[in-house]
């Protein structure tokens, strides 16, 4: 359904429109045989009955991807439903540069220590903008069959007290749990305005996190990067790559992640 003032931002089954880009180029050097190697792996995303999906090129290679919009955008509403597998570290990237891999990334890291509808700077210094992580809940087999808040005791990530500090906005992770829906479809609504922009999220309706990077002051927050993306920048959906840290717990072998009723409303 599009709702009213909105348009759809992929028409019909196909992708037109949009650009596939490896992801990761960044931590290697140009001449290097990682990056020609990475070159390679663009990513697999196909669009089907409306509903977009990406992988890793080949599933499970540990090659990462983006899926970035040709056309830019300023101020805008944006609209969209995700259906993420366990693990999956993802999410949607807004003011992006062109090769997808420089903004402001709304979270969608499903996977143990991940976090959902907080910010992170990717490209821009780095910065977490969060309040709470997650962890799955298993049966007695070892699937996944839930989501729960993490134990701190057991995270990769802590919550270290700089990070919930940079949100204008937090929701607890209870409100979360609340709002969340486990192996079904979640709507996000992301607000993004300014020049520094202000982002809010809400998710299925529940505000669950907002940001305003004119009053940010952190070492984790690059402004010159920022400035120079400017007050434009493209929509960019991310396959992560693994990495020797995390492996598989960042994206399973058969991972996937889903999107779908993809909207804009240019503010």
């Amino acid at each position: 359904m599009i709702h009213d003032g909105f348009r759809a931002l992929f028409q019909g089954d196909t992708l037109n429109g949009w650009k596939v880009l490896p992801r990761g180029l960044s931590r290697h050097p140009k001449d290097s045989p990682a990056y020609a190697e990475a070159l390679k792996h663009p990513g697999i995303w196909t669009i089907e009955n409306g509903v977009i999906e990406g992988r890793q090129d080949p599933p499970g290679s540990g090659f990462g991807s983006y899926l970035v919009s040709e056309e830019a955008f300023g101020d805008f509403e944006l609209i969209y439903e995700a259906k993420p597998d366990w693990p999956a570290d993802t999410g949607v990237y807004l003011r992006t540069s062109a090769d997808g891999s420089t903004g402001y990334q709304v979270l969608l890291d499903h996977r143990k220590s991940g976090s959902i509808g907080g910010y992170f700077g990717n490209g821009l210094g780095g910065f977490h903008a969060i309040n709470w992580n997650v962890d799955g809940v298993y049966d007695g087999d070892g699937n996944v069959i839930g989501i729960k808040l993490e134990d701190p005791a057991t995270t990769l990530e802590p919550i270290t007290p700089d990070k919930p500090a940079l949100l204008d906005f937090k929701a607890t992770g209870e409100d979360f749990l609340k709002a969340w829906k486990w192996n079904d479809w979640n709507e996000f609504r992301l607000v993004c305005t300014g020049s520094f922009p202000k982002l809010t999220t809400y998710i299925n309706g529940a505000k669950l996190a907002s940001i305003d990077f004119s009053k940010v002051e952190s070492p984790k927050f690059d402004k010159a990067k920022a400035t120079a993306l400017g007050s434009k920048g493209h929509i960019s959906f991310e396959v992560h790559d693994n990495d020797p840290r995390m492996g598989e717990a960042r994206w399973g072998k058969t991972a996937a992640c889903r999107w779908r009723n993809v909207q804009i409303k240019e503010l």
